[in-house]
């Protein structure tokens, strides 16, 4: 077995050259506005769902939401919130995470859905947080929490949460997936929404203190401790091997604060550590030790579960970069178009190994594909948004992105990624997302065809 270190800091397994992108002439050098200028204008013409309030504009009409004074600007409003914490809208009360019934058999083991298909930008509000958890959460009381470090040391310390916030913190977003995010499209199950295909996957601004300082402190012993255990404080201990190089670059985190506030309880508060661009199990929630060894622990968790089985029936271990990926999210499964005309295609794309290059975009099943716009920022380990306008004709179409990054790896689609890794497996499915939306405009997952 290869060590650790070798695996996570091994160059990715490519599937396609970057050479070999076909990338779509004409369309994909229209001027984004002529095109979203001609897409409306013919939506106008044509009487589509996009464009009523144009045409009313046009034939003379009046809007009785902008002629008459509606309700709320003729009296007072509720008095200003003085207690208690911020809700959403109760129109927004349908954007929850969800649950998939028959996934597990315990709630304590068990995982909620963040719901992409409703969210913007490239943060995702702490409430609507993906949660996976091995033995249930915990609401723990943040003056008895302890961080012990111990192991090849010179000096075993514990630290309180007071000793941990008087270091000097650093804020950096970063997204985090679970290493079985789109695990069940493996076995050709279509789940319906994209909150079940890739709602495993958050991404947020968290603070806390560089792991390696609380090393420093510890006198840790750099040249013999090559690795590093993370021990969780819930019912099933999750303990999670870190390879020493990714300490080493400052990016781990001993982490308190996620989004401008205390981390939630379901998402590990006290303390929890954060990997970035590795599987969410890593990031070890509720954190109460850091153990410096030279040589990975090899726990319950990383010898019997998060392996990838292949097709020779041996067992891959230590894949826990999450590689480059995307998914469109609207339009997206579950969804309807009123009507055909001039729409916008966004969804996400990241990559556990820096930044995201590019973003295609096909909606003819791959044969010819667009390029993306990213939207800014763009960041290392972190989520990053795109878009492409589009003129829907009518007619059945099947919409994919795939996503490029910075090394040079390309996303691959199912038939390549099966081809490496067989129809077994259940973890680090990275594969092209297909969607197909029908001439009446409902959007279908066809990841099965």
């Amino acid at each position: 077995m290869e060590s650790i270190r070798g695996r996570l800091c091994k160059a990715p397994e490519n599937f396609l050259a970057p050479v070999d992108i076909v990338q779509v002439g004409a369309q994909a050098r229209q001027g984004r506005r002529d095109f979203i200028r001609g897409a409306f204008a013919a939506a106008v013409a044509a009487g589509g769902a996009a464009s009523v309030h144009a045409q009313a504009k046009v034939q003379g009409a009046g809007d009785p939401a902008i002629l008459e004074l509606p309700a709320h600007t003729k009296g007072l409003g509720q008095a200003v919130a003085t207690d208690g914490y911020g809700l959403p809208s109760k129109h927004e009360k349908n954007v929850q995470r969800r649950i998939s019934p028959g996934l597990t058999q315990t709630r304590q083991s068990s995982v909620s859905f963040a719901p992409l298909q409703s969210l913007f930008g490239i943060v995702t509000p702490s409430g609507l947080h993906f949660e996976r958890h091995h033995q249930g959460w915990w609401d723990i009381d943040p003056t008895q929490h302890r961080l012990m470090v111990n192991g090849l040391v010179k000096t075993p310390m514990v630290f309180t949460m007071d000793d941990l916030m008087r270091l000097p913190s650093v804020s950096r977003f970063h997204f985090i997936e679970c290493g079985a995010n789109t695990g069940m499209e493996w076995g050709n199950v279509a789940v319906p929404t994209v909150q079940y295909t890739h709602g495993m996957l958050s991404c947020s601004e968290f603070t806390g203190v560089p792991l390696i300082e609380l090393l420093n402190l510890a006198g840790a012993d750099l040249s013999q401790g090559q690795f590093a255990l993370a021990e969780g404080g819930d019912g099933s201990s999750m303990t999670r091997t870190i390879p020493m190089s990714l300490i080493r670059s400052g990016e781990v985190l001993v982490a308190y604060g996620q989004n401008g506030e205390m981390l939630r309880p379901e998402n590990g508060y006290p303390l929890r550590l954060v990997v970035p661009g590795v599987q969410g199990v890593s990031w070890v929630k509720w954190l109460r030790r850091i153990e410096v060894g030279d040589k990975p622990w090899g726990t319950k968790d990383e010898a019997v579960h998060y392996v990838d089985l292949m097709p020779d029936g041996s067992h891959r271990q230590y894949t826990s970069i999450q590689e480059c990926k995307s998914v469109v999210t609207s339009p997206s499964g579950g969804q309807v178009l009123l009507d055909k005309g001039f729409h916008t295609i966004t969804g996400l794309a990241w990559s556990g190994r820096g930044k995201v290059k590019r973003v295609d975009v096909s909606t003819d099943g791959g044969r010819n594909w667009r390029m993306a716009r990213l939207e800014s920022p763009v960041m290392s380990k972190c989520l990053t948004r795109f878009n492409l306008p589009w003129s829907w004709d009518g007619k059945p179409a099947v919409i994919q992105s795939r996503a490029v990054d910075e090394t040079g790896f390309v996303q691959p689609t199912y038939a390549q990624l099966r081809a490496v890794r067989g129809t077994r497996s259940i973890y680090h499915n990275n594969s092209i997302q297909s969607w197909l939306v029908q001439a009446s405009g409902e959007v279908m997952n066809v990841q099965h065809v």
